[in-house]
């Protein structure tokens, strides 16, 4: 691995500032998915187990750089302890004299929250002073949240330069992960892209057709493409004015022996909403009044049968309008078919982004494929090619 793990850390005795990301859902002001929570603890356990002193800080929402109550890292410490089943201390404040003494209050293997970074300004602008001040506080810094590392903030980037600097688990795992999927994977690889729009994705699609060997579109962006050869696709959702771009990408993709995946076959409806009248047609006859709202079942056959032929698939964005029934029955039908398939050690799958995840936990899926990054942005722009801040501050 390029960067240090927990492995070649001594951590007994070690004050270690440990970027976490508690950004939780929360809803009337109570947290409604522990997933970040909970894949931070075995971390937190690790170090406070081997006698750290662990000391987390995260941001939450976007105050803005003030102090926002209903912003408050606290709740977020009370859940942290529950899930961990400990007491876990909590500091009014990120920097400064309440930081400071929370700090020298604390034994050897306690845990500590900080204060939301994000009420200070200086937090996002990476400010030198707001870093050493965060760095003044632990002899060793452990970088655990890769869903914020696309961000060059004070505790994502700024801090790893002033201490010895280490990837927690959980980005340890991300990483291996997603460099098991495009860094260096077992070949054939494909990757499966939906969502709404060609023009949110083109650095994705720009760089996946220089990775894998397959490229499977789906969700509206599919319909771009479709139009772009000239198919009428009725009253579906399409960027007309992205025509020209679908059709270089299918010339770049040409070009490096990438595949690309179209949908044959439709499910469209007149009306979007949930449960409509529906019918299944031909991409060649889609009807003018139709929109097409998810892939067909030719087309999701289709794709199921070429998993035996892949060692590696990536995932991000759905096949269709998956939140509302039946426009679920593709995305679901894939979805169980790739954990299937992982399940059996025949492939390698590594899921990502916001929608993605939410489909895969309406599949009862998430847990049962190879690997399913909580990341949102950072996931994405790994899949970019980026190079994201935070990962590269640990090299």
């Amino acid at each position: 691995m390029p960067f240090r793990t927990l492995d070649s850390l001594d951590a007994a005795g070690k004050r270690v500032l440990l970027r976490a990301d508690l950004n939780v859902p929360v809803r009337d002001g109570k947290i409604t998915d522990l997933t970040r929570i909970e894949r931070l603890s075995p971390t937190i356990r690790e170090l406070s187990g081997k006698g750290a002193k662990v000391i987390v800080c995260s941001h939450f929402d976007r105050p803005k750089g003030k102090r926002v109550p209903s912003m408050s890292l606290r709740s977020m410490a009370d859940a942290l302890s529950h899930v961990l089943g400990r007491p876990v201390a909590f500091a009014d404040d990120c920097v400064g004299p309440m930081a400071e003494a929370a700090v020298a209050g604390m034994a050897d293997g306690d845990v500590l929250v900080l204060e939301n970074t994000r009420f200070h300004p200086e937090e996002e602008t990476n400010d030198a002073t707001f870093s050493a001040a965060l760095a003044a506080l632990a002899d060793v810094f452990v970088n655990d949240a890769f869903s914020a590392a696309h961000r060059a903030h004070a505790s994502t980037e700024g801090v790893a330069h002033l201490l010895p600097a280490y990837a927690g688990r959980l980005m340890q795992a991300e990483l291996e992960a997603l460099d098991a999927a495009l860094g260096n994977p077992q070949r054939p690889v494909a990757a499966i892209v939906g969502g709404a729009k060609v023009s949110t994705k083109l650095a994705l699609l720009g760089n996946l057709v220089t990775k894998v060997n397959v490229l499977i579109i789906g969700g509206a962006m599919a319909n771009t493409f479709l139009a772009a050869q000239g198919k009428a696709v009725g009253k579906s959702l399409q960027e007309a004015e992205m025509h020209d771009t679908a059709r270089t990408i299918l010339g770049q993709a040409a070009a490096a022996g990438c595949e690309v995946v179209l949908p044959v076959d439709a499910v469209v409806a007149t009306e979007f909403r949930a449960n409509p009248p529906t019918r299944t047609v031909s991409v060649d006859a889609v009807p003018a009044d139709g929109m097409i709202l998810d892939v067909g079942p030719a087309s999701v056959a289709a794709l199921i049968a070429r998993l035996p032929s892949l060692k590696t698939l990536v995932w991000n964005g759905p096949l269709g309008a998956f939140e509302t029934p039946p426009f679920d029955t593709a995305t679901m039908a894939l979805a169980k078919a790739v954990a299937a398939a992982t399940e059996r050690g025949a492939l390698r799958s590594v899921a990502g982004g916001g929608d993605t995840v939410s489909a895969l936990r309406q599949a009862g899926v998430v847990d049962k494929l190879s690997y399913v990054s909580s990341a949102g942005g950072a996931f994405l722009e790994w899949l970019e090619g980026k190079t994201l801040p935070g990962v590269a501050a640990l090299g």
